[in-house]
């Protein structure tokens, strides 16, 4: 801080900066950031599953339930008319013991609904293993 002291006639404008108003400033938002990061830090603890990219095992018993981006709900490859076959096609399979896995194939462009309708399907008609089979972003290590 500077301070003219004297009786000169004529006032020297000051050249040095006043930083205290800064360090002020400075000091106020460390303190806050000191006190709200523990309120952000606090979560409960948990054991979070790891999340694995493995292949799919085709085995001739599972069956693929695509989607493409109308909405056309398609088994294995042949294309069906609409929910209720699929629902009957479902109850069909439901029964045997094991139970086959069904494999969802979405089109990138279809809307979330038809496969929505797709997975309560199955959760309704009790399927007990479904998979979604999607494009892998990157492959493993070493290509």
């Amino acid at each position: 801080m500077a301070i003219n002291v004297g009786g000169s006639e004529e006032a020297e404008a000051m050249s040095d900066i006043n930083v205290t108003p800064l360090v002020d400033v400075m000091l106020v938002l460390l303190i806050i950031f000191i006190i709200t990061i523990r309120v952000i830090i606090q979560q409960v603890q948990l054991d979070l599953p790891k999340a694995t990219n493995l292949p799919t095992q085709t085995k001739p018993e599972n069956i693929t339930i695509a989607i493409d981006k109308q909405g056309d709900i398609f088994w294995n490859t042949q294309r069906l008319s609409g929910q209720e076959e699929l629902k009957g096609k479902l109850r069909e399979i439901a029964p045997r013991d094991p139970q086959p896995e069904i494999h969802i194939r979405g089109d990138a462009a279809v809307r979330y609904q038809f496969v929505g309708q797709v997975l309560v399907a199955t959760q309704q008609i009790g399927i007990r293993k479904v998979a979604f089979i999607t494009t892998p972003d990157h492959f493993g290590p070493g290509t």
